[in-house]
């Protein structure tokens, strides 16, 4: 046949092109095991790297360099095959992972030699003495000779990242050529007939294979021995299979009516049976299969892939019936209660499609087809499955905007996302088969079955997230708070980060290529001599954590127990406690960063540009921070003062970093920064202590008897239980004004801040006390006296005249 059995590159090795079967086995079974690897090859070398106190590397220098070469001439030739490449690149990234290791060889001893030299000093300009001069270069002679495995580590890493790039650079440019390569087009008829052909001798190979077996007599007899375990095997599988769905469909109903608190978190639990049981039935079924002994060598190999494509169709299910749960409740996809059939159905359908394309895979690998034949069987499920997809794209995106937009009058930014990822996936559902009918395959099986695949994993991420709220509800109780909840916001973004490797491997990247930024991730980063890698920033973070939660603990403790039994005043307490916060986060932060292996020394440049930056850019911020402090020492202004500053009177609430907030007698907060506390004029009316002086005015009548007023109100201050008696309040008679006889009660309170009630209690005293002794307290009354008064008279019979132009008030008089 034209173009030969199998599809292959020009240069004579297998096309680059996944099957689809091989992305959803990644998704089951290759992130399983890649997930329950060791954390790493560094952190799980177990051969030693040294000798000899460490001052002799083991590694073998000789088989490094055989596969470095082997390595460079399969590059420079550039006809290796990928799994060729593949287990080349596993062999250097083990190497890699050695010489990364080997770098910290003799580390410790280093660092002492080196502290030994930098004790000696420069060599002075006249010389030295003959004994630190053999010192020095005894010193010399050690460091060089630890250094020497840890340099030729260094270079021999940097040799395996070179030629792992490489690799990497090669399989990224066969994967572009593979994308854009024209392949045979499925609607030309010519290739038509030999397809079906093909497809026909594929199935007829597989049923000869299994009728020669069932004509073999030691089959025969072996399937006898065999038969009522397989038909037990068989009939069980069948029965899990096909009831295992209804059983916990009745039991998930049933949890829910028994138990009204998280009865969604049960209704999860239990529907994970939906999947499991028919799996199971599935596996058993499998199994009586294999127990009859018929199955031949290409059977088998199908068969093996039928608890994939059983699970796939299952898992996508159960997802659909998680995001469109049946009745009137919430789904984690807006759609109507009676259109959820239709899009479980949707999600049905289009698992069914991806499992048989995988399906022709397998049979294609069987059968050897050719491309001819690969294009024109897959074009149909291609086309059925853009189909499917433009439909579920369409039917989504006009469901969001019914039921939102009837329900809250516009789209939330989730639901936009949603709809816009489903728009975007009807234009893949249009292109794809249009690609694949033209020839580029490679490139329409490369967006089609991958965007089938991403909505599963979305739909897997927003089920889950909606399993954290739920459980979230039912431990907190407290179903109103759950959307405004931190944690479940939180849990939900761990979750779509752990998504992102499973979403690059059905997107055709390979697991070399994350465990490749894996790699660099955990190699870190440099800032001059100090390599930070995360776990230095873990480091840091748990030391600093532990430090700072220390440091809470200590302020508590002193803010509660120690602090109040001392004759600190309030004021001093909080400087004390606040100034213990500032010692602890930054001691904390010294701490963490010698804990995390940090050179701060190496940082000094950067730590440099950063004080002028902060001294130009950032000085008000550090002109605050300083007066802040400078309030803590000196504690002009305490927390809880009556103060008055910038027109602005309230009470000291909170003297933080930056500012001051003062809580005015309106309840309302001025933040006032530092600095102007410190440079500007503050009143502060109860600094010390809350001793402070009140003065009452009061006016009363001329001719009234002063003696009896100054008695009076001497009286009313001294009964006043606010008005200390020592020294006793005094009445002053200040003098005589326009209107009254003027006087004033100066007395000292108990508290400065009660002045205002105990001005307003003294006045009421006052009153009833005048009232009672007929002590009148004036007003003030005017007259008004208008010039030519007649010519405001009405006149019979003329008309009124105008007032004179200068007719004008008499001056203003007291009544006599």
């Amino acid at each position: 046949m034209a173009g030969g059995r199998r599809a292959r590159r020009a240069d004579g090795f297998p096309r680059l092109r996944p099957p689809m079967t091989r992305i959803v086995l990644w998704l089951w079974v290759a992130l399983a095991s890649w997930a329950l690897a060791p954390a790493g090859p560094v952190l799980a070398q177990d051969v030693p790297l040294s000798q000899d106190a460490g001052t002799q590397s083991t590694l073998d220098y000789e088989a490094w360099q055989a596969t470095a070469t082997r390595a460079e001439a399969a590059l420079e030739a550039g006809r290796a095959s990928n799994s060729a490449l593949e287990t080349l690149r596993s062999d250097l990234a083990v190497w890699r992972d050695k010489f990364l290791a080997a770098q910290n060889t003799n580390k410790a001893r280093i660092t002492t030699l080196q502290s030994q030299l930098t004790a000696l000093g420069p060599v002075p300009e006249g010389g030295e003495s003959e004994d630190i001069s053999a010192r020095r270069a005894d010193l010399m002679a050690q460091l060089t000779r630890l250094q020497a495995p840890v340099l030729a580590a260094e270079e021999a890493h940097t040799r395996a990242t070179g030629l792992i790039a490489e690799i990497d650079r090669i399989f990224r440019e066969r994967q572009a050529e593979e994308l854009v390569s024209l392949g045979p087009s499925p609607l030309n008829p010519v290739h038509w007939t030999p397809s079906l052909e093909e497809v026909l001798g594929t199935f007829h190979d597989l049923w000869r294979e299994t009728y020669a077996n069932w004509n073999n007599e030691v089959r025969q007899a072996e399937f006898e021995q065999a038969a009522p375990v397989s038909a037990g095997l068989l009939l069980l599988g069948l029965i899990l299979l096909l009831r295992g769905r209804r059983w916990f469909n009745t039991l998930g109903l049933r949890a829910r009516k028994l138990s009204k608190r998280g009865g969604d978190v049960w209704g999860f639990l239990v529907s994970l049976g939906k999947v499991v049981t028919p799996f199971i039935g599935l596996m058993v079924i499998m199994q009586a299969i294999i127990q009859t002994g018929f199955i031949g060598l290409r059977g088998s190999t199908v068969l093996n892939y039928l608890p994939a494509w059983g699970l796939s169709i299952l898992v996508i299910r159960w997802l659909a019936d998680r995001l469109f749960p049946e009745g009137d409740g919430p789904a984690p996809v807006p759609v109507e209660p009676a259109r959820r059939a239709e899009a479980r159905g949707y999600a049905t359908l289009l698992a069914i499609l991806v499992v048989i394309s995988a399906a022709i895979d397998v049979l294609g690998s069987v059968g050897n087809f050719t491309p001819e034949a690969e294009a024109v069987i897959g074009f149909p499920v291609v086309c059925l499955t853009g189909l499917v997809l433009f439909r579920l794209g369409q039917f989504i995106s006009a469901q969001i905007s019914l039921t939102e937009e009837a329900e809250t009058g516009g789209l939330t930014y989730r639901n936009r996302i949603i709809r816009a990822l489903h728009r975007l996936a009807q234009v893949v559902a249009v292109v794809g088969p249009l690609m694949w009918a033209v020839g580029y395959r490679n490139a329409a099986d490369a967006i089609v079955y991958p965007t089938v695949l991403t909505f599963a994993l979305l739909g897997f991420v927003a089920v889950l997230r909606k399993l954290v709220n739920d459980v979230y509800t039912l431990v907190t109780r407290n179903e109103d708070s759950t959307q405004e909840a931190l944690w479940p916001v939180l849990i939900g973004f761990v979750l779509a980060l752990a998504a992102m490797p499973v979403l690059a491997l059905v997107w055709g990247v390979r697991v070399a290529e994350l465990t490749e930024l894996w790699t660099k991730f955990r190699v870190g980063f440099s800032i001059g001599d100090t390599r930070i890698s995360p776990t230095d920033f873990m480091v840091f973070v748990l030391v600093f954590a532990l430090g700072y939660m220390a440091t809470r603990i200590i302020q508590g403790t002193m803010r509660s127990s120690i602090l109040p039994k001392t004759r600190i005043d309030v004021g001093g307490q909080n400087a004390i406690v606040s100034g213990l916060g500032y010692v602890g986060i930054f001691l904390s932060a010294l701490v963490a960063i010698t804990s995390a292996g940090l050179d701060l020394s190496s940082i000094a440049i950067v730590a440099g540009a950063l004080s002028v930056g902060i001294g130009f850019g950032l000085q008000n911020i550090v002109s605050n921070f300083v007066s802040g402090i400078i309030l803590l020492i000196e504690r002009p202004v305490s927390e809880g003062d009556w103060i008055e500053v910038g027109g602005k009177m309230g009470y000291v609430r909170n003297i933080s970093v930056r500012s001051t907030r003062i809580e005015t007698f309106d309840r309302t907060d001025v933040i006032v920064p530092n600095a102007d506390l410190v440079s500007g004029t503050v009143t502060n009316y109860t600094r010390g202590n809350t001793i402070g002086r009140v003065i009452v005015p009061v006016g009363v009548a001329y001719g009234t008897d002063t003696a009896r007023v100054d008695k009076i109100l001497r009286e009313i201050a001294e009964a006043h239980p606010m008005v200390l008696l020592n020294p006793l309040p005094s009445v002053y008679f200040t003098g005589f004004g326009a209107d009254s006889l003027n006087f004033e009660i100066r007395a000292i309170l108990r508290d400065i801040n009660w002045s205002m009630a105990v001005k307003s209690e003294i006045n009421h005293q006052i009153a009833k006390r005048f009232a009672d002794e007929k002590i009148e307290i004036p007003f003030a009354q005017r007259d008004i006296w208008l010039r030519n008064p007649e010519a405001l008279r009405p006149q019979a019979s003329a008309p009124a005249e105008p007032l004179p132009p200068n007719a004008q008030d008499a001056p203003e008089g007291d009544d006599a």
